[in-house]
């Protein structure tokens, strides 16, 4: 049977925009965490230096790039990685996609991705486009619940994802016990780490604390350093795995582009502008928080990452959707993008300081 693929979650929300457009101003756009902030002026001169546009860049990245990404892993978690298991990838949303693939193609017989059962939706995608089965694991009290897996499925499973902190909940998993159970089970435990400098609850965590062995901690400056559109990340951990991956992708022609991989090797010796944005990110969370909770909607301050994951009594998360869209001019997303969250809504709370003020006005006021 061929493969159609569905609709675009984000694509999904064209009647919500509408709603929301109505009031002056326009719509405020809280469905997708696209960071609004600009960079740090030093990043921006580093990427029109243009340094590297002219040769073909390194696939796996350049030795700057490398050892910076592994500098920041040593000051972040005190883990030493070499530079020969770090390398590039061209956003961690095309690895996030391809893993599985390529994984697949050095373990045939295993055919089965697990991942979180309230979840990023590129987890299970990548299941679906290289014709392998995704299975979701119950999230229990924020955290994946292992012991639920069918035996069946774990002697099959090809890799086992994890978000910490969670998109959407904000939730932070164990992630020892994911690489301890990984291990165990002879499974790739691929840890999705995007958001761990936003982490409130806790310290900052990494798989890589619990040892490489089988494990990839996956890391991006789309969020930490408000450089999304540069498309940019990188992954590390097991040796093994991280020189199957860097040779595979090298064939497949996937490489960062040149001055990107200069702008991110800045980017990850700098720790003070990440600093500031942690403190825009949290003043934006209790803001919102407090200014929905003034109108009944539930939006508990997240342990990490910078989204509410909210609800309201007697409402899905689609009419939900539409009520703040109808009442605040706010566009969200319906919990059912990220799997067992029907009842739910993510708000990203990544608009202008001014457009939050504004709908948090318009939400007190109900």
């Amino acid at each position: 049977m061929s493969f159609s693929p569905p609709p675009y979650p984000y694509e999904r929300l064209d009647a919500l925009r509408k709603s929301a457009a109505s009031f002056h101003g326009g719509a405020v756009d809280c469905s997708i965490g696209s960071p609004v902030d600009p960079p740090p002026s030093f990043l921006r001169e580093e990427l029109a230096r243009a340094h590297g546009a002219r040769g073909y860049p390194s696939s796996a990245g350049s030795l700057e790039y490398r050892s910076a990404a592994a500098r920041w892993l040593n000051r972040s978690f005190q883990v030493d990685v070499g530079e020969m298991d770090v390398a590039a990838c061209v956003g961690t949303k095309e690895f996030v996609a391809s893993l599985a693939g390529y994984a697949h193609l050095r373990l045939p017989e295993r055919d089965v991705v697990l991942y979180p059962s309230v979840s990023y939706p590129t987890y299970a995608m990548s299941a679906a486009l290289c014709g392998l089965r995704a299975v979701p694991v119950t999230v229990t009290n924020g955290r994946l619940d292992l012991d639920a897996v069918a035996p069946s499925d774990v002697s099959r499973a090809l890799v086992l994802w994890s978000n910490s902190p969670s998109n959407p909940t904000g939730h932070l998993d164990d992630l020892a016990a994911a690489a301890d159970w990984g291990r165990r089970h002879g499974v790739l435990v691929a840890s999705d780490e995007c958001y761990v400098d936003f982490t409130w609850a806790a310290p900052p965590r990494s798989i890589l604390q619990r040892g490489a062995t089988g494990v990839l901690a996956v890391h991006s400056v789309s969020k930490r350093s408000n450089l999304a559109g540069v498309r940019a990340g990188f992954y590390a951990g097991d040796p093994s795995w991280v020189s199957y991956l860097r040779s595979v992708r090298q064939h497949a022609g996937l490489m960062v582009a040149g001055p990107v991989q200069a702008l991110v090797a800045r980017a990850y010796d700098d720790d003070e502008h990440v600093g500031l944005q942690r403190e825009r990110y949290w003043s934006r969370l209790q803001l919102m928080s407090d200014a929905l909770a003034a109108c009944g909607v539930d939006a508990p301050l997240p342990d990490g990452a910078f989204y509410l994951w909210a609800s309201k009594d007697g409402l899905d998360g689609w009419s939900l959707a539409s009520w703040l869209a109808e009442r605040a001019g706010v566009v969200v997303s319906p919990g059912e993008f990220y799997g067992e969250g029907r009842d739910k809504v993510r708000i990203a709370v990544v608009a202008a300081d001014g457009d939050l003020e504004r709908v948090a006005q318009r939400l007190r006021t109900l």
